[in-house]
């Protein structure tokens, strides 16, 4: 097994510490967003995937990212990197009989729930810093990190990490939203939006999909894609403001409180929709790339 100290800011120590504490507290709602626990946003596919279904959306973008992994007939190793309830998972476990399943999370409430979810399932999630794992080098055939790495502000110690772990010639993609230029060039709506979604959803930062590529190159990833999906993210993004409206109309007539952290997911998802309005400057990308030989 390997240890490993990473040098960390006393800004981005206490943005893990609240982005663990948000995910142990909000995570269960996540159940309004998605039946099966999906903790992203989806993929809309004419005539495969109906715009009003979200959970048929969220799904199909597991299927595409897992798809860009090309995993063959062999046993398959795979790693979800920031893996939340596991959906993922679960679904690589559905539709490919060869996977062997692992997810990390930082939160004891995911990490909980989410095994009983694989519970007879060839899966397991484990408490783990995707920044710092105690996994041997070369472990795993794929890697997977849908709108997770984000949470540590699209780290190159989270790529390089990535990238120790995965087997030479294995495949890594990642799906999240990545700004268009420097965070410095956002205009003013652009500015506040970027803001607002990195403190209502413990983002540290976001990083440009270019930094990411010319990362993966300094790495010695090869294959590199880098695909613009915007506009097939878009209409599982334009249920937020649906799903937070029926969500409190929920809680109110349920007597329940709304719980800070559920206040804190709900004005994020909000930012993210306003800040996929700013086209020129938010972007949601897929990356794919193969670890060099």
């Amino acid at each position: 097994m390997k240890t490993q100290t990473l040098p960390y800011s006393n800004y981005e120590a206490q943005n893990r510490m609240d982005m663990v504490d948000f995910y142990n507290k909000a995570t269960e709602d996540y159940a309004f967003w998605s039946n099966d626990y999906n903790m992203h946003f989806g993929y809309f596919v004419p005539f495969k995937t109906h715009p009003f279904k979200r959970d048929s959306m969220l799904n199909q973008m597991n299927r595409q990212v897992l798809k860009r992994l090309h995993i063959g007939n062999t046993k398959n190793r795979l790693i979800d990197l920031g893996c939340g309830m596991g959906a993922t998972m679960r679904y690589a476990l559905k539709h490919y009989k060869n996977v062997m399943a692992y997810g990390v999370t930082l939160s004891n409430f995911q990490v909980q729930k989410g095994n009983e979810l694989l519970r007879g399932k060839n899966g397991i999630i484990l408490k783990e810093n995707y920044n710092n794992t105690s996994f041997r080098s070369n472990s795993f055939d794929s890697a997977i990190a849908i709108e997770s790495f984000c949470h540590s502000g699209h780290n190159y110690n989270s790529l390089k990490e990535m990238c120790r772990i995965l087997k030479p010639g294995g495949r890594f993609v990642i799906a999240d939203a990545f700004l268009k230029k420097d965070k410095t060039q956002l205009c003013l709506g652009g500015k506040y939006s970027y803001n607002k979604l990195c403190n209502h959803w413990n983002l540290e930062k976001l990083e440009t999909h270019h930094f990411i590529k010319k990362q993966l190159e300094e790495l010695g990833f090869t294959n590199i894609k880098v695909e613009d999906v915007s506009f097939t993210v878009a209409p599982s993004v334009l249920h937020v403001p649906f799903a937070i409206t029926g969500f409190i109309v929920k809680k109110l007539l349920g007597f329940k409180g709304i719980k800070q952290e559920s206040l804190h997911n709900l004005k994020g998802s909000f930012y993210a929709l306003l800040s996929g309005l700013h086209l020129k400057s938010f972007g949601y990308y897929i990356i794919s790339a193969t670890k060099s030989y």
